[in-house]
């Protein structure tokens, strides 16, 4: 039987209790949510979402991701960071994403100072992975950690914007680098096995 921190899924399965929120967020806990990640252009689509999810949910911008993508260029960090003036009035028009100016601007932003973080660190993934704690852990309860404050505290150094430190830690649970997949989740154990086969961008040698 499922604990408290989880619910009983459409396969009899026990997940993360916030998968009851909405039929979406299944699909995305199973195959997506605390699965690691070190692919660039999913990092930087992550951190300009969770960045759009600030004072709103999760399930609203799950529903509009697609319409995100359209709207972004897939969130190619180059294209973005081309973007001007016109780009940012027709998304300010643009009825399937979130249409605020901050927010927005933030993306472009973030895209110009994602190159120059490309340039100083490799990658977006060998810098971010840097900030893997030592040891995971399940703290589904918890909104920041130490390493979300650091990463939060060292990208607005750099110019980066709407990526406080909640912000942040939502990033981290979602790529994989925390796993706070509630003990009895029946996925917590495929997390588990995923994060033991990934190689950290981080620790890898330079090419």
């Amino acid at each position: 039987m499922p604990n408290s921190a989880t619910i009983t899924g459409s396969d009899g399965r026990p997940r993360c209790a916030w998968c009851a929120a909405t039929p979406q967020y299944e699909a995305y806990h199973d195959h997506e949510w605390g699965f690691p990640v070190d692919d660039d252009r999913r990092l930087f689509e992550k951190i300009s979402l969770e960045g759009f999810q600030s004072g709103l949910s999760w399930r609203t911008i799950l529903a509009k991701r697609e319409n995100f993508r359209r709207a972004f260029d897939n969130f190619d960090v180059r294209k973005v960071a081309k973007y001007g003036a016109r780009d940012v009035t027709r998304l300010l028009k643009d009825e399937g994403i979130v249409r605020h100016r901050g927010k927005i601007e933030a993306v472009i932003n973030n895209a110009q100072r994602a190159i120059e973080l490309q340039a100083a660190e490799g990658s977006l993934a060998a810098y971010f992975w840097r900030y893997e704690p030592e040891r995971s852990r399940s703290a589904q309860h918890a909104s920041t950690s130490p390493e979300s404050t650091a990463i939060s505290r060292d990208l607005k150094r750099r110019g980066w914007k709407f990526v406080g430190p909640t912000t942040v830690y939502a990033f981290m649970q979602a790529m994989g680098l925390v796993n706070d997949h509630a003990p009895d989740c029946a996925i917590a154990r495929n997390v588990v096995a995923a994060r033991k086969a990934f190689r950290s961008p981080a620790r890898r040698p330079a090419r």
